[in-house]
């Protein structure tokens, strides 16, 4: 079997996560980037790492790094590149993306422009073509230049990995299922401890929760695409990575998992998004505003993405929300809360400051997610 390094991107501040993640299914670590994780695996990597990691994009095989200052540099050291060894002569590819930071080349056309001619010279001369087709399996590679450096990689997934396959439904400001699940990852919340969520909209964290518990692999409803390259990876490796997942699910297990929202709509849609991802048997979802919050049971966690107030005719609205907040907080204080947002003023509203507050980029929006500790639950 064939040794190939594998980049996958994260959010920013999610980084330690998305390593744990990978160390569990058994790949070495071959370094730890601002929003990414290399590691080592073979080709099955390939097939696995898309199937059961929960927190990264996409997964792409690294397949060159270098420095370039020039074009010319760019297109010659592209060119030193082994395409052949990825990309069939009938295959289709093209520089999909080229981000450029703190870097001399910053225009992403002419990075992709220059790239896709230099690939082609390099593949005229192995191929011994002057005109491809390109009418077979896609190669989209992803370029990043960092500082005047480039790290080239070629993505096996092909719709970013947050699409589980089961969010037919969506509310404003989702939050993406990579990042719900990180966070969720994040709380020592656990499949035996209620968990509920005041803002669940479309349910994202309430259905990556029930997932995580129910040890359902984010990977096994969707397709990607690596799967019809034939050439790289055979197609026994996916067939075994769909087993290996369907024999880790836990069929017979309860859990407590609630949802809450105030409109009745996103609650329909939130209940849609469940049965699609065959987890509504695990969550409760009711129409319900966070004034409302309250539960028997002593102790437990709200995961929860409130609104943010981003519009600035939203922002009169946000300090009797997190005032809310806090006052549910009270109620239930001996439970966990967990929140991400933007509003700066959350702590002041909410009447306490959190115990823990980690730095995390959603998309280029900077947001915080604030952690408050309840009593560790007495042994059973």
């Amino acid at each position: 079997m064939s040794r190939y390094e594998y980049i996958a991107p994260c959010h920013f501040g999610l980084e330690a996560v998305l390593k744990r993640e990978i160390t569990d299914l058994g790949y070495e670590i071959v370094s730890v980037e601002d929003g990414r994780v290399i590691f080592a695996g073979d080709e099955t990597a390939i097939c696995r790492a898309n199937m059961f990691l929960r927190t990264t994009e996409r997964i792409l095989i690294k397949v060159a790094k270098f420095k370039a200052e020039t074009f010319e540099e760019l297109f010659q050291n592209t060119k030193e590149v082994p395409w052949e060894q990825y990309i069939p002569k009938d295959g289709k590819f093209w520089v999909a993306k080229a981000t450029s930071i703190k870097s001399k080349l910053f225009s992403p056309t002419d990075i992709q422009s220059i790239m896709k001619k230099a690939m082609v010279e390099r593949l005229k001369g192995v191929y011994k073509v002057e005109w491809f087709e390109e009418s077979g399996n896609e190669y989209p590679v992803r370029v990043t230049f960092m500082k005047d450096e480039i790290t080239i990689g070629i993505d096996t997934s092909g719709v970013s990995l947050h699409k589980r396959g089961y969010r037919k439904l969506i509310s404003k400001a989702p939050i993406t299922e990579t990042l719900a699940a990180a966070l969720i990852m994040l709380t020592p919340w656990n499949k035996d401890c209620v968990l509920i969520d005041p803002f669940c909209g479309s349910g994202t964290f309430p259905i990556e929760a029930a997932m995580i518990g129910a040890r359902i692999a984010p990977g096994l409803n969707r397709s990607f695409l690596a799967e019809n390259w034939t050439d790289l990876i055979p197609k026994k490796a996916w067939y075994e990575a769909a087993e290996e997942a369907n024999g880790m699910i836990l069929h017979d297990i309860e859990m407590n998992i609630q949802g809450y929202d105030i409109d009745g709509e996103v609650i329909k849609a939130a209940k849609q998004n469940a049965e699609v991802a065959g987890v509504d048997q695990y969550i409760h979802f009711q129409k319900r505003s966070v004034s409302e919050l309250s539960s028997p049971k002593k102790y437990g966690f709200i995961i929860t993405n409130p609104p943010y107030g981003e519009r600035l005719e939203d922002k009169s609205a946000m300090p009797p929300i997190y005032h809310e907040i806090g006052q549910a907080m009270k109620r239930l204080d001996t439970w966990s809360s967990y929140l991400i947002t933007s509003y700066e003023d959350a702590e002041k509203h909410i009447g306490r400051q959190a115990d823990r507050n980690r730095k995390i980029y959603n998309g280029m929006l900077k947001t915080y997610f604030y952690q408050y500790m309840g009593p560790k639950p007495p042994k059973r």
